[in-house]
């Protein structure tokens, strides 16, 4: 079963290099990985969301949220699985963007995303969440489509960023409950 999804992941990287690069979409998700990189777009949302007294609350689960995801997806996942990259297991599979060092799973760009787009799609109107969903996806994908990543590291990465949001959904409202109680102190 293992050998399956191991054949399986490979096989699925190797058909978008096949079927799908091309010289109109390679640049596009160059420029959205890059938005990935460092969580650095999701850092800005939250930074925006957190100095609006409004969505502060929104603004603090998608940090605490982020947080987690770091601790959880890239310093302990990442260390204790050890996955080598793609590129270094599929002689064919040539990667796009320059070889990223640390380890393969699950990917960071996509546990950061879903992190706090799935915050974003639950706590938000939808005409905000579902944009932050869509390009959380397109972020992933990206990951695919530069060779960077296997199919199973983006699906974990983005189950573990939600699992994260959730986490953090938690964390906050306690917090805030707790708060609320000691302000008659």
């Amino acid at each position: 079963m293992t050998e399956f999804l191991i054949n399986l992941d490979g096989n699925i990287l190797l058909w978008i290099q096949d079927f799908l690069r091309n010289d109109v979409l390679t640049p596009f998700f160059t420029f959205i990985t890059s938005l990935g990189n460092g969580g650095t777009i999701w850092i800005i949302f939250t930074a925006i969301l957190i100095f609006y007294p409004k969505t502060r609350k929104i603004g603090l689960m998608c940090a605490c949220a982020l947080i987690f995801s770091h601790i959880v997806n890239n310093t302990l996942l990442k260390n204790l699985v050890c996955r080598t990259r793609p590129f270094d297991n599929i002689p064919a599979l040539t990667p796009l963007i320059e070889r990223p060092s640390s380890f393969s799973f699950p990917s960071g760009h996509t546990a950061s995303s879903f992190t706090c787009a799935w915050v974003l799609f639950k706590k938000l109107p939808k005409k905000l969440g579902v944009p932050a969903i869509l390009l959380a996806a397109l972020i992933g994908f990206s990951r695919l489509y530069l060779g960077v990543h296997y199919p199973s590291d983006v699906l974990a990465g983005m189950l573990g960023g939600i699992l994260m949001s959730c986490l953090a959904f938690v964390f906050v409202e306690k917090i805030a409950a707790s708060g609320n109680r000691c302000k008659g102190y």
